[in-house]
């Protein structure tokens, strides 16, 4: 089952725990050899100094090559510019462009006065500041503030007309979602990589509050898998790796050959997950800190 490449998402620590935690989890999962691995950016712009510190860390100290996500939310154009001037003048090349969501996470978007508009502006901007290697965003199941799913593969074209070069879906656990976009996009004349973008279930509770707020569908057997185990950690992480490693292995089956996982900084799960999809463990990491 080899022969596939794997990506991972990280987010900036905000203390010293969570800092020990993620650079466990780079030092682990660099093990994997991943193609690339991203750090995301808080609602709002929350995390920018954060992200950008990390990123750079990553980026010289790991060997691991970095892309740092970059919403368009809370911030001018000319501030924006001057955090992609940032990763430029530290050979930073690899930008995930996204819309981001507000601060409130239950408001609606609105563009900031004088910011960029949307991610396709946003892409259009990185792509006049420097050479960059840009990801953007894919929904399987729609936008949840998208009219419709033409409306959001029409969004995605014009990304990709501004230079967008591959796609990360947001996760699922349908696989049939999945295939129903790919084939869609395709019929839209849209070549570039789709990348499935995978989350172990680590917390129940916690994957359907994500879910809720972006439109994820969560089916009745993901609650039967995990029905009774609310006390049982170990019997937990051994079903999510399961639940995770099966729909990898329906994607590889439908001729996926990539794959971007959601970490949350842990590394034990998803590089379970990784070793039984058959990736070759090459080495013995790397030293993060």
């Amino acid at each position: 089952m080899g022969g596939h490449e794997l990506s991972f998402e990280f987010f900036p620590p905000a203390s010293k725990k969570m800092e020990d935690s993620l650079w466990n989890a780079v030092e682990h999962l660099a093990q994997l050899k991943p193609k690339f691995v991203s750090i995301t950016y808080g609602a709002g712009g929350s995390t920018r100094d954060r992200t950008h510190a990390t990123v750079k860390h990553i980026h010289e100290k790991t060997g691991l090559d970095p892309a740092a996500h970059l919403t368009c939310v809370g911030a001018t154009i000319e501030e924006v510019n001057a955090v992609i001037r940032g990763y430029r003048d530290v050979g930073v090349r690899h930008i995930v462009a996204l819309r981001g969501d507000p601060p409130d996470t239950n408001g609606c978007y609105i563009p900031h006065p004088g910011g960029y508009e949307n991610a396709a502006a946003l892409t259009a901007g990185i792509k006049e500041i420097g050479d960059f290697f840009i990801s953007v965003a894919a929904y399987p199941e729609t936008h949840p503030e998208s009219p419709s799913q033409a409306a959001d593969i029409e969004m995605l074209k014009r990304k990709i007309d501004a230079g967008a070069k591959q796609a990360i879906t947001q996760f699922f656990f349908r696989t049939d979602h999945f295939f129903r976009y790919r084939d869609e996009v395709a019929a839209a004349g849209i070549t570039i990589p789709i990348i499935p973008g995978v989350i172990p279930v680590f917390n129940l509770d916690r994957i359907k509050t994500f879910a809720s707020r972006c439109g994820t569908e969560v089916p009745s057997w993901l609650d039967d898998r995990f029905d009774g185990l609310d006390e049982d950690v170990v019997a937990r992480k051994a079903i999510a790796a399961e639940v995770a490693l099966e729909l990898c292995e329906d994607l590889q089956s439908g001729g996926v050959d990539q794959f971007h996982f959601y970490t949350l900084n842990q590394a034990d799960l998803t590089l379970e997950i990784c070793r039984n999809l058959g990736k070759p463990d090459e080495s013995k990491g790397i030293n993060a800190k």
